[in-house]
């Protein structure tokens, strides 16, 4: 009876096991393909950014990098799997791993492109220029409403920093005064 107990529990605990991997493989693989969909989408725009066809080929072999990095960690996760199946020490942290260094990886492949720092200076200058515009329409409206601006409150700030300057050089020149005031006495 206790070995019938004992297989049992190796079995059930296998399950267990396995269905936690299951459920973690499942959940990775969906993060997984929604983190490609996100990259394709991004390298998408950065090749409709790029202007050039050097630029275009170097994202291109970019992405094609990227693509090759995903290709590997799922050819590791299939032995990994079959690690584990095999009866080998497998945590689910290290598929997680597995999965976050080659997504950080496949990044890597295409941040370093030109056509990808082309697409992030775009979008840089585009979010500058937009705040710059908001920033004048503030002012403008705080200015209809008779309140201080920026602008307002950094003049005034300057203002008294020159008047603390020169009332300082004016005890300065009343302390000599009274210094020689007073060795004359």
């Amino acid at each position: 009876m206790t070995d019938t107990y004992d297989t049992d529990a190796v079995q059930n605990s296998w399950t267990e096991f396995m269905q936690q991997m299951n459920e973690q493989f499942a959940d990775a693989f969906e993060e997984n393909i929604e983190a490609q969909a996100e990259f394709v989408e991004a390298w998408t725009e950065t090749v409709d950014a790029a202007s050039d066809d050097e630029r275009m080929s170097e994202g291109i072999e970019g992405y094609t990098n990227a693509y090759q990095v995903w290709m590997d960690a799922a050819e590791e996760m299939v032995e990994r799997t079959g690690d584990a199946a095999a009866g080998e020490d497998v945590t689910v942290e290290e598929f997680r791993d597995i999965w976050l260094n080659n997504a950080n990886q496949a990044f890597k492949e295409v941040m370093s492109t030109s056509a990808f720092a082309a697409m992030t200076g775009e979008t840089v200058g585009d979010a500058l220029e937009v705040q710059q515009v908001a920033d004048e329409s503030a002012e403008a409206t705080l200015r209809q409403l008779r309140m201080p601006t920026q602008g307002d409150v950094e003049e005034i700030g300057e203002r008294l920093v020159d008047l603390e300057r020169r009332q300082h050089a004016v005890e300065q020149k009343i302390d000599l005064v009274l210094e020689h005031v007073q060795d004359g006495e």
